[in-house]
């Protein structure tokens, strides 16, 4: 049955459809939904993996649940950004209304590209536009070795480096993105930063000189799966075909927390894409981001 909460939190329909906030008792059920895929679903699995439960956080992200009765049939986490768990496209438009009553502001949309085309088509006609839609972003994955040889120089980051690896992740930042992270204050992300090195998930190097010439992220890490993320190469030393090398290294430095290693990367960027399948990168789906 569906839980004792806020309306725009819990309704049902007159096909017995509904959709909550997921609380504890949902963790199995949630985890047992992600594992359906776990290389798309990286991201919530390794948030459960951390927190160990499905119950809204001390932040105040949540996962809206879609049930047909007791059966979860796809579900959404809500943070900063909306990420959809094998959600069908059709059933978008309960998390849209969950999501827009709810009355959070959201920084993206992103996951599986159909349904993160369709919960955006919901939300625009609930008032929310983009200023970007990514629609077509292959997400690659690789399973054991590189297929060429890794860079050595790449290492795992270390809180020493702090103030040369954060400049080096704003600047990938707004290139990706368009707009500084540091709009509204440089706490969070600051935060954000640090917290990756001090899991072991920043990998970088480092010149002699102190420059960061090359470095990426494990954004979301289980036992099975990790995903890369903030992959950026000093703009100065662009150019000299180094890339592929330190692409190989990160897939090294991945492999001692997971056999797979997994990435999305937007479908023009073409020589991103070359790096990749000269590193051995292999697609095995089309994610989508919704940038707000």
């Amino acid at each position: 049955m569906l839980s004792r909460v806020a309306p725009w939190l819990a309704s049902r329909n007159e096909t017995g459809l509904g959709v909550r906030v997921l609380g504890s008792a949902d963790t199995l059920a949630l985890r047992a939904l992600a594992s359906e895929d776990p290389v798309a679903n990286v991201f919530i699995l390794a948030h459960l993996d951390s927190v160990g439960t499905a119950a809204p956080t001390s932040g105040g992200a949540s996962v809206f649940g879609v049930f047909d009765d007791d059966t979860l049939l796809g579900a959404c986490w809500a943070g900063a950004n909306l990420v959809p768990v094998q959600l069908d496209p059709g059933l978008t438009g309960y998390v849209a209304t969950a999501a827009h009553q709810s009355g959070r502001r959201y920084a993206s949309i992103f996951g599986p590209a159909e349904t993160v085309l369709a919960l955006y088509s919901r939300f625009e006609q609930l008032g929310h536009f983009a200023h970007e839609v990514r629609s077509r972003q292959p997400l690659l994955t690789i399973s054991g070795g590189p297929a060429i040889e890794a860079n050595p120089l790449l290492t795992f980051g270390t809180m020493t480096d702090f103030e040369r690896i954060l400049p080096a992740c704003a600047a990938m930042f707004e290139e990706e993105v368009g707009y500084s992270p540091f709009l509204g204050g440089q706490d969070f992300y600051s935060r954000r930063v640090a917290g990756l090195i001090r899991q072991g998930h920043s990998l970088v190097h480092i010149d002699a000189s102190g420059t960061v010439v090359f470095k990426a992220e494990l954004g979301a890490v289980t036992q099975d799966v990790t995903q890369v993320q903030g992959v950026w190469m000093n703009p100065e030393m662009r150019g000299h075909h180094q890339s592929a090398g330190y692409m190989a290294a990160v897939v090294n430095l991945s492999r001692t927390f997971a056999p797979v290693t997994s990435l999305y990367v937007n479908d023009y960027n073409a020589k991103a894409r070359a790096t990749y399948e000269r590193v051995g990168f292999e697609q095995v789906g089309t994610f989508a981001t919704v940038l707000f």
